[in-house]
């Protein structure tokens, strides 16, 4: 089963974690989905937990930072210098929200939005590395955005963390993004009733059964079960409006 316990490379969709209006709810909610278990909740971090699938670490949940805002879903992306990473980000026309932050000795955070005004983080791991498990039931198995112009997309995050785009065909412009190697994730179009800005797409055994339990805890499906090339897979939101997506991987 795939795992990590070192420091991902930069550019890496590496972290995701959650701003949950009411955590308790959130988090029996994300439990009875993915099957998580959770350590941390100390006070000395604001409660934050760290969800656990077979004892790795796969996401974190925590209180809403602006209890104004929307609850949801926030993709980190790894980082060697958060410093220089943060720099780059205003240079190519983006905003730091929260300049980088010492987390004790877990690592070093930024939260930041793009000229298009769609958020997501750095991490620059200390004792917290990130995802250590992926790609299999209850964890992550993609990141993307979808944004209104995908142009200016690609050459904001090119400019910020190196990314080349390809094309996926008969993708209507959908491009995976990476540095080398394999795809990181994918970045296209924002698309009617479907979340925008960055969202996170997490692997399940079965996407019905998912779907299911979606709607038995009080969520909805916004893009119903639909098998594609790379796995079946459907979009939807938590009960508080937060969008993610799941996607059936093989199972050993």
């Amino acid at each position: 089963m795939p795992t990590r316990d070192t420091p991902w490379p930069a550019g890496t969709p590496c972290w995701v974690d959650y701003g949950a209006a009411d955590l308790a709810a959130a988090r029996e909610f994300y439990t009875a989905l993915l099957g998580w278990e959770y350590t941390g909740g100390d006070p000395e971090f604001g409660g934050y937990l760290n969800a656990e699938k077979d004892g790795r670490q796969v996401a974190g949940l925590g209180p809403q930072m602006d209890e104004a805002g929307q609850p949801g879903w926030t993709t980190y992306f790894a980082t060697d210098d958060a410093y220089a990473t943060a720099a780059r980000i205003r240079e190519a026309g983006g905003t730091v929200v929260v300049e980088p932050m010492e987390i004790g000795p877990m690592g070093r955070m930024v939260v930041a939005l793009d000229p298009q005004g769609n958020a997501f983080g750095l991490w620059q791991a200390g004792e917290h590395t990130g995802v250590q498990r992926y790609n299999e039931p209850g964890s992550l198995v993609w990141n993307e955005a979808a944004v209104d112009d995908p142009a200016a997309a690609r050459e904001f995050y090119g400019s910020v963390f190196g990314f080349r785009f390809e094309e996926i065909p008969g993708g209507e412009g959908y491009t995976t993004f990476g540095t080398g190697g394999d795809p990181l994730g994918g970045l296209g179009a924002r698309q009617p009733g479907l979340p925008t800005g960055w969202t996170t797409c997490f692997a399940v055994a079965s996407t019905d059964d998912a779907v299911a339990t979606v709607e038995a805890r009080g969520g909805k499906v916004t893009m119903a079960p639909t098998d594609t090339e790379y796995g079946r897979f459907a979009v939807a939101e938590d009960p508080w409006g937060a969008g993610f997506s799941v996607m059936q991987v093989p199972t050993a």
